[in-house]
């Protein structure tokens, strides 16, 4: 295991991932036969050693960034928070959602329409061809029929054949891709990575999960967390209170706009002691006090019935009946991350520079831009974290220098080998003991008899 993970880090640090590359390595690169004493492990060997040991790699993670704190490289009192897309090896052909199970199973019906009009009055030699085209089709259905059944029985809402934890998402301006989305935070001192998770899923929820390992990695919750407006969700900013967390979120733009911007929801104040929001207009809008349950939150509902015969309506919304304001369960938590964003504008702006930093190395310098492994999330977490621990180390060799890492792992192997001296040692004692008890007890029962 030594021997592989050291032809893992340093494969990654020189943008080389595919087992067969590594393989080849083994037996044409200098650096690499002193590295492996000669060795030269089979592709089948070195890409088991990556597929099977997912939880190792990420404590060899944990332990660049313990080194990192041991040389003072975590400020631990900035962090920033984000996520990267990257393909998995899953076609969009194979990635299949019931819209598109709908689309396949129409065209074959229709095939088997037409091939039916030709059996009718084709030859003999025609008819044998048609009846195989209509077999070949038969079979199709079927494993579509399958796969919709799929859906239906886990709840998906997609299903990918190749990679079958593998999802299609949108990684830019509408572009999709099956892909994984890699959850990423970074410590702002150095821009050094601190913890990492892959998933299938969008950044809606990831905030809260995240906050909550960071918390232990950092043994502390006296820091504050910049996110983007993907993370903009009031359960998740309901976690980070109760963690004592203080996260500044980007503010998303106004999902319902009303034909005039000055009587956006956001112009209307809302009286806390009373319950009730106050348009721009100077009119009460109440409640009855019913919560109402949306997807994954409850809101009241706030209405009056001046807005009837309001002479601003037009410009206020475009509602027969006049506005309704919704207000989440969350709105308290939502409103406090807007005045911390108001109150640290230049403090939020550090947030792309420090999270994009591994981005740019990891997918631009080293074209890391897709997942090598194939099939479940395990495995592309054993991928992602190889590349993340070859980001650390190139980092901190490029902050403390070559020599002084040497050292300081030179003196950490040394302890360790110590360590294990003393235990062998204390075993060795211990079983002495228990083995001259033994010959005691022989000996006095022998007498007595």
């Amino acid at each position: 295991p030594t021997d592989l993970l050291k032809l893992y880090i340093y494969g990654y640090l020189n943008k080389m991932r595919s087992s067969r590359d590594l393989e080849k390595a083994c037996k044409r690169n200098i650096e690499v036969m002193w590295l492996l004493k000669s060795l030269h492990p089979d592709h089948n060997t070195i890409s088991n050693f990556r597929r099977d040991n997912p939880k190792a790699i990420k404590k060899v993670f944990r332990a660049t960034v313990q080194i990192a704190k041991h040389f003072d490289l975590i400020g631990g009192k900035l962090i920033a928070g984000d996520s990267t897309k990257m393909r998995a090896q899953n076609s969009k052909k194979n990635n299949f959602n019931p819209k598109k199970i709908d689309r396949h199973i129409a065209y074959i019906d229709n095939k088997l329409e037409q091939y039916s009009k030709e059996l009718a009055i084709a030859d003999y030699d025609i008819k044998i061809q048609i009846q195989q085209e209509i077999s070949k089709h038969h079979t199709r259905k079927e494993n579509y029929k399958k796969l919709e059944k799929q859906l239906k029985e886990s709840g998906q809402t997609q299903v990918s054949t190749s990679d079958p934890e593998s999802r299609q998402m949108i990684t830019r301006n509408n572009i999709t891709e099956v892909a994984y989305n890699i959850q990423t935070t970074v410590d702002a001192k150095h821009c050094l990575l601190i913890d990492y998770k892959v998933t299938n899923t969008n950044d809606s929820k990831a905030m809260g999960n995240m906050l909550q390992r960071c918390k232990t990695i950092l043994r502390s919750n006296e820091f504050t967390a910049l996110y983007d407006k993907g993370y903009h969700t009031g359960s998740e900013f309901k976690i980070a209170d109760d963690l004592a967390i203080d996260v500044m979120v980007a503010i998303p733009d106004v999902a319902a706009q009303a034909p005039d911007p000055a009587y956006n929801v956001d112009q209307f104040q809302y009286n806390k002691q009373d319950d009730y929001y106050l348009c721009p207009q100077g009119n009460k809008l109440t409640t009855s006090g019913t919560w109402h349950k949306a997807k994954t939150y409850h809101f009241k509902r706030y209405t009056t019935k001046d807005c009837i015969h309001c002479p601003v309506k037009d410009q206020c919304t475009k509602a027969k009946y006049g506005k309704g304001v919704q207000r989440s369960e969350y709105q308290e938590y939502v409103n406090r991350n807007k005045v911390r964003i108001e109150n640290n504008r230049g403090y939020y702006r550090q947030r792309q520079a420090i999270v994009e930093h591994p981005y740019g190395t990891i997918k631009r310098q080293w074209g890391f831009s897709y997942i090598l492994t194939k099939k479940y999330i395990k495995r592309a977490e054993a991928d992602v974290g190889l590349m993340l621990i070859a980001y650390n180390f190139r980092r901190i060799i490029n902050i403390i220098g070559k020599q002084t890492l040497k050292e300081y792992l030179r003196v950490l192997v040394y302890s360790i080998l110590l360590a294990i001296h003393q235990i062998r040692a204390n075993i060795g004692r211990f079983s002495a003991s228990l083995y001259s008890g033994k010959i005691n007890r022989c000996f006095s029962e022998h007498l007595v008899n």
